[in-house]
């Protein structure tokens, strides 16, 4: 090998080294004194819900979480302590380490470092579900030298040893909050490191972007060759789009997660508080014949073909005398521009009228559905009637009092949710604000690479932007992640996770 190319390989070594601990500096910063905490500290916590319960289970974690469920467990007789078995499960008893009162019957199960949750010493009391067992047991936990955890420290400790990294921790708390099972399957698929690895990815073109740009920048005295700048122009572009799309299926992943709200809206008596009924599977809107029934809306939650849907129930759209009617209409018109779809139902026993016509106008601007509703009876609108005037919605035939139709419209609604509102379908992957936001932020700033480039903007500038872009997806699996940031994610957690 030629000494230019020994060179040429020196500086490619430089530069990725750099590069690769530029972003990596405060995670390791966290690391290190969250390695400080684990060594000197040990957490315990009720990591169950509180209320009464078949089991209800307190968690210690840290170097003395051992010693401590020596001191207080027993045999069954309560008598002599009780050794852990790594891996294994004891029953026993928990007593009070001062008086040596029996507390409850437990399984205890032990998880020596570094093969736990949190890598460190694990220990956990699996006893009868209740405030007051648990309570007791915490209490004497703690009494042996334990303090109680912060919300999310056990997560939180796992990702600063190194076991899961921030993308992960955040899908702990998705699954935990999942609505629906698609929503539970796409936040395991982030914990299993979905969201982490796509970003990884990405991650690896930005840092070759940038060794490209760093060697001719930090070496210019020596033999290396200028890089192309329409090559440079066109990597930037390209991972740019990668960053763009991966952010476009995290929109359509957060509406697992989020849900979208639909409001249902019509003019009086046509029908509305009945489909909501039967959307829903249960009577939750009062029905009846006499129009304005609906005075202020009726809400709540559904599960759409694994899409979280909050349905509105309005007040029926028409021009009235009465205040309270007419209060009635503008928070209708109100919850229709808030809503992300909308459902415009229509009474199809009866003609087409011009205050449907209105209510089709007003939701033009929304997407969503047209439910020719009371099929049952003898339809006298047909829906070349509507097309005209439904600005390309969808229009489907329904029977809230038969239930016809239900099943399709629901269909429609999750389509419409996950396809129109997310803008994809396609290889969804969930992702939280926060990470759609730093997504965003790096492929701006790789667009901004390529124009400056493109511009002659000088390289060592648009190596700026580039580290920018690092900055962001660093954001996402923790490299860089501040206190600040993380003292947010993680005080969304419970207490005990």
């Amino acid at each position: 090998m030629s000494n230019a190319c020994l060179r040429g390989t020196h500086f490619k070594l430089v530069v990725l080294r750099r590069i690769s601990g530029l972003a990596g500096e405060g995670r390791e910063r966290v690391c290190m004194r969250g390695r400080g905490i684990v060594e000197n500290d040990t957490i315990a916590a009720i990591s169950t819900p509180l209320g009464e319960g078949g089991i209800g289970i307190v968690r210690i974690s840290g170097p003395d979480a051992l010693k401590i469920a020596s001191r207080l467990f027993r045999d069954p007789s309560g008598k002599r302590r009780r050794t852990l078995k790594p891996w294994g499960v004891r029953y026993g008893i928990v007593v009070d380490p001062e008086t040596g009162e029996e507390i409850d019957e437990a399984l205890a199960s032990a998880m020596p470092a570094p093969h736990s949750f949190t890598r460190e010493d694990v220990v956990e009391f699996s006893c009868h579900g209740g405030i007051g067992p648990l309570s007791r047991v915490l209490d004497a936990v703690l009494k042996c030298g334990a303090r109680l955890a912060q919300p999310g420290e056990f997560t939180r400790r796992a990702f600063l040893s190194g076991r899961i990294d921030l993308a992960q921790a955040e899908a702990v708390i998705e699954i935990v909050r999942a609505r629906t099972d698609s929503a539970r399957r796409l936040a395991l698929a982030n914990l299993r490191g979905g969201l982490s690895a796509a970003v990884v990815s990405i991650r690896d073109d930005v840092v070759a972007l940038l060794a490209q740009l760093e060697a001719v920048v930090d070496f210019p005295e020596d033999d290396v060759d200028e890089p192309d700048h329409d090559a440079i122009t066109r990597r930037a572009r390209e991972t740019a789009s990668k960053l763009r799309g991966l952010a476009a299926r995290a929109r359509c992943g957060r509406v697992y997660r989020d849900g979208v709200t639909v409001a249902i809206v019509g003019r009086p008596n046509v029908g509305k508080s009945s489909l909501l009924n039967a959307l829903l599977g249960r009577s939750k809107a009062i029905v009846t014949d006499v129009p304005g029934t609906t005075r202020d809306a009726v809400e709540d939650w559904t599960n759409m073909h694994g899409v979280p849907v909050r349905l509105v129930d309005t007040a029926g759209l028409r021009e009235t005398d009465d205040p309270v009617e007419r209060l009635g209409v503008e928070r209708t018109r109100e919850r229709l521009d808030e809503a992300d779809l909308a459902i415009v139902v229509i009474d199809g026993s009866e003609a087409l009228s011009d205050g449907d016509v209105a209510v089709l106008r007003s939701a033009g601007t929304k997407r969503g559905v047209v439910a020719l509703n009371k099929s049952d009876l003898p339809q006298r609108v047909a829906e070349s009637d509507v097309a005209p005037h439904a600005a390309g919605m969808p229009v489907l035939r329904v029977s809230a009092k038969e239930g016809t139709g239900i099943e399709s419209l629901e269909k429609i609604i999750a389509e419409l949710a996950v396809g129109r509102v997310a803008g994809v379908s396609e290889g969804m992957v969930m992702a939280s604000a926060r990470q759609q936001e730093a997504l965003e932020r790096a492929a701006a700033a790789l667009d901004e690479v390529a124009r400056g480039v493109e511009g002659e903007t000088p390289l060592d500038l648009a190596a700026i932007d580039i580290r920018e872009a690092l900055f962001w997806l660093d954001q996402i699996t923790g490299r860089s992640a501040s206190d600040d940031v993380l003292d947010r994610i993680f005080s969304e957690f419970c207490v005990g996770k």
